[in-house]
């Protein structure tokens, strides 16, 4: 009798190395404007969010696509909830210490968060990667 299937034991990633793991991915499938904000200390509820855009929905789904196999099949971690999927306008994928936002440039554009939480760090580098 064979045992069924099981999604391995999650691994034990720090809220940073969880963030940088989510940034490679969305890298991955070409993000653009790829943030990292430090909200620890601000918020209880997460220590990062991750935000970026791509160019249209279809890239947005893509892109969560990727953080969401990537973390699945090398980490075991799978987001707690995930939001806005079906019009792919802004994804929010909640993964405890750290929240991405996905988004296409005029949705982005429109909510701001950076501006919101502009007293948090913002952390950037790569190519493709800014902070505003």
């Amino acid at each position: 009798m064979t045992q069924p299937a099981k999604l391995r034991q999650a691994d034990p990633l720090t809220p940073e190395e969880l963030a940088e793991a989510i940034v490679e991915y969305a890298e991955d499938r070409k993000a653009t404007e790829i943030t990292q904000l430090d909200l620890r200390g601000m918020i209880g509820y997460t220590d990062y969010f991750v935000i970026c855009s791509g160019r249209s929905e279809r890239q947005t789904k893509a892109i969560h696509d990727a953080i969401y196999e990537g973390l699945k099949s090398s980490h075991g971690r799978l987001p707690e909830r995930v939001e806005g999927l079906p019009g792919a306008k802004w994804i929010l994928m909640d993964y405890l210490d750290v929240v991405v936002h996905v988004f296409v440039p005029d949705t982005r554009e429109y909510y701001r968060l950076e501006q919101l939480w502009g007293e948090a760090p913002a952390l950037a580098a790569g190519a493709g990667r800014s902070s505003s």
